[in-house]
């Protein structure tokens, strides 16, 4: 969808370039995330490519169409383009805001109506927020809005300037987990910006590392950037726990899963002992036949002949085989058992352990 060859950018009056020659193409329907230190031109390499910065060398292509040989409204109107200072228009509602661009492009009223209404529904905001202005809305509504405005024509591809760096954190997480879920049903070519190496991990397809000057050190698919650094500053930008990182983007599927210490409810206490002592252990699980009632330790079976009458425990967290092993990590650390759960539904699956972890961090 778009192709940077030999592109370069150096404003007037400095000696140095601010983009030095950048070539790498951003497949149809992916997102790609520019991240890298201040001074890198990852805000010039995406303004670029709609123009609102004319490069000094190289090509760039949307679609098949060098942008410099188009009109600048023309490509701007199939670009969507969402900034972290959102823009909204203060004195148009959000009804008008989000309906810019169709209003530019001709479109009769009634259509202009049911896209509104159609995006409203899309980035999770009320038909009652339409009628306000962008200073009665929080921050993440506005967030919403600046994305809803920039889909409206529906743009072939979108670009993002740190969308989501105005925000808290917790906000930042709910906006970036709403960006994964649209993208997922819209499959636009998304062009995004961060200094945040966790959002870029989170959010890209694929991303591209860049070092001051414009220079790209390794354009790679997340999962690949962390478990295979392509030099010493690409390592040293992910940080020294690039291991733990990559536990975000294996799902639990991906590795085997342990039985775990499970027995009957009809099994003598003679046997939990055993069963606990072959694990190395002090607690164990009641269940069978895909299920789990919970689980009890060594102190609880105390006085007991058999299990039937012993009190149990509920799992806290239960985790399903989607879920990533990070947050696998994070049930087993926060867990008496040091194991978790995992499930299909009400089914059980198995247990996640800590060696299993480790094993996928060191591979």
């Amino acid at each position: 969808m778009i192709e940077l060859e030999h592109v370069s950018k150096t404003f007037p009056g400095q000696d140095v370039a601010a983009v030095g020659d950048l070539t790498f193409t951003i497949p149809e329907g992916e997102s790609v995330v520019l991240v890298g230190p201040s001074g890198c031109g990852k805000t010039t390499t995406l303004k670029m490519i709609n123009r609102l910065i004319e490069p000094t060398g190289g090509t760039i292509t949307v679609a098949g169409r060098d942008v410099a040989q188009m009109e600048a409204h023309e490509l701007r109107r199939g670009i969507g383009y969402v900034i972290q200072q959102i823009g909204l228009f203060p004195h148009r509602t959000i009804r008008d805001n989000i309906a810019t661009v169709p209003k530019l492009l001709g479109w009769e009223k009634k259509r202009i109506q049911a896209r509104v209404l159609e995006l409203t529904d899309l980035v999770d905001l009320s038909e009652d927020m339409l009628t306000r202005y962008p200073s009665e809305l929080s921050g993440g509504q506005r967030q919403r809005v600046g994305v809803a405005r920039a889909l409206a024509a529906d743009p072939p591809v979108l670009l993002m300037d740190e969308p989501f760096g105005a925000v808290d954190p917790i906000v930042r997480t709910r906006l970036q987990d709403e960006l994964v879920s649209l993208q997922a049903r819209l499959n636009k070519t998304i062009v995004l910006v961060t200094h945040d190496i966790d959002e870029a991990i989170k959010l890209g397809d694929r991303v591209a590392l860049l070092n001051i000057g414009g220079v790209l050190e390794q354009y790679a698919p997340p999962e690949e950037l962390l478990r295979d650094p392509a030099n010493a500053f690409v390592a040293d930008f992910l940080g020294t726990d690039r291991g733990i990182k990559r536990l975000s983007l294996v799902p639990i599927s991906q590795i085997n899963l342990d039985p775990g210490p499970v027995l009957p409810r009809s099994a003598p206490v003679a046997e939990a002992r055993e069963m606990m002592r072959r694990y190395q252990i002090d607690w164990a699980v009641v269940g069978g036949d895909g299920r789990i009632e919970g689980w009890f330790t060594e102190n609880d079976i105390a006085g007991h002949d058999t299990l039937d009458r012993v009190h149990l425990l509920p799992f806290q967290t239960k985790l399903a085989a989607t879920d990533s092993l990070q947050q696998a990590l994070d049930a087993v650390i926060s867990s008496h058992t040091a194991v978790a759960a995992v499930f299909d539904g009400e089914r059980y699956l198995g247990m996640v352990t800590s060696e299993e972890i480790s094993r996928e961090i060191i591979e």
